[in-house]
């Protein structure tokens, strides 16, 4: 890490929860943490013995395959779901922080309107859409046959669903590798090669998406060394490849600048969109939105955290 210490979004970013879930988890005593001034600060040696204590107390336990869950302190069932969307009751899916700073200002609107978050990939946030089980889904799906993004992807998991895909930023995607690239791993055609050792994204997130269709499109066999090795964010493949447990994995720019001893090998910028249902476009909290959206105050929040293309943000960029 850059820093020896590091602020909740940080931490949220890392761990691939919200903002909110590590400030539950400081009051809870399971990450110590202070204050620097007004600021609160969590030791990445902190962080690093909480996720260790968490690796060493499910080891060697039989992990169960569940559906996406969100989350939020509540057991929500599907039926539950589905109330909680008649309500209005807002449900983003999606792994980005841009998304916990717009589930903030959808509650600082006020009218008691409460704004969840569901950390699921584009995929399976799209299936959750189409089963009415979230309100909003992010998405950034790579469709190899067009080479373009999203828009295919809503047509086939939303069938029947008319919707608009409202742009959120644009992001770099390429290859985290080690600091100065030892191994000279500059293109897709070097997962060829059998003297690199990849780390994989989970099924159904964009970048998994990503990384299927561009193997595929190059004849390259799924047969590569670390492919069923997993991690389910950006950060995560990051911190592996500079902790030496592989040479290569796929993210996003913005969070291999978080992480010391890596290199960043861009391949492609991909697009960030929003999927809302046109039948929700009448209702009040789905207007301030987007108007949220396309405010100053949302563009100026994404410009701090920096590493996002804004050319688009808040544009209508394609419809289904």
């Amino acid at each position: 890490m850059t820093s020896s210490s590091l602020n909740a979004i940080e931490v949220a970013e890392i761990l691939n929860i919200t903002k909110n879930t590590v400030y539950e988890m400081i009051k809870r005593g399971e990450l110590p943490a202070y204050k620097v001034g007004r600021k609160l600060r969590i030791d990445k040696s902190d962080l690093e013995d909480y996720i260790n204590n968490q690796k060493n107390t499910s080891y060697n336990k039989k992990v169960e395959i569940q559906e996406p869950i969100l989350d939020i302190n509540l057991d929500y069932s599907p039926n539950t779901l589905t109330s909680k969307l008649q309500n209005e009751e807002i449900i983003i899916s999606g792994q980005d922080i841009v998304l916990d700073i717009l589930s903030r200002m959808i509650e600082k609107q006020g009218n008691n309107i409460r704004s969840y978050r569901s950390n699921m990939g584009s995929y399976n946030g799209l299936y959750e859409m189409y089963n009415n089980r979230v309100s909003i889904a992010s998405c950034h799906l790579w469709d190899k046959e067009t080479d373009t993004y999203n828009t295919n992807f809503v047509k086939k998991l939303l069938p029947g669903i008319p919707c608009i895909l409202i742009n959120i930023a644009y992001r770099a995607q390429g290859l985290y590798v080690k600091k100065g690239n030892p191994k000279n791993i500059n293109t897709w055609h070097d997962f060829k090669r059998n003297d690199i050792l990849m780390i994989n994204r989970e099924r159904g997130s964009g970048v998994r998406i990503l990384i299927d269709s561009k193997l595929q499109s190059l004849n390259i066999s799924t047969h590569i060394l670390g492919y069923d090795n997993e991690e389910s964010s950006h950060l995560a493949i990051a911190s592996a490849i500079a902790r030496n447990i592989a040479d290569v994995g796929v993210g996003n720019e913005k969070v291999c600048k978080q992480v010391d001893n890596i290199d960043f090998i861009p391949l492609q910028k991909e697009r960030y969109d929003l999927v809302i249902r046109k039948s929700d476009l009448n209702k009040a909290i789905f207007k301030s939105i987007i108007n949220i959206i396309s405010s100053e105050e949302f563009r100026n929040e994404l410009e701090g955290l920096g590493g996002y293309d804004l050319k688009d943000i808040g544009k209508i960029i394609g419809e289904t």
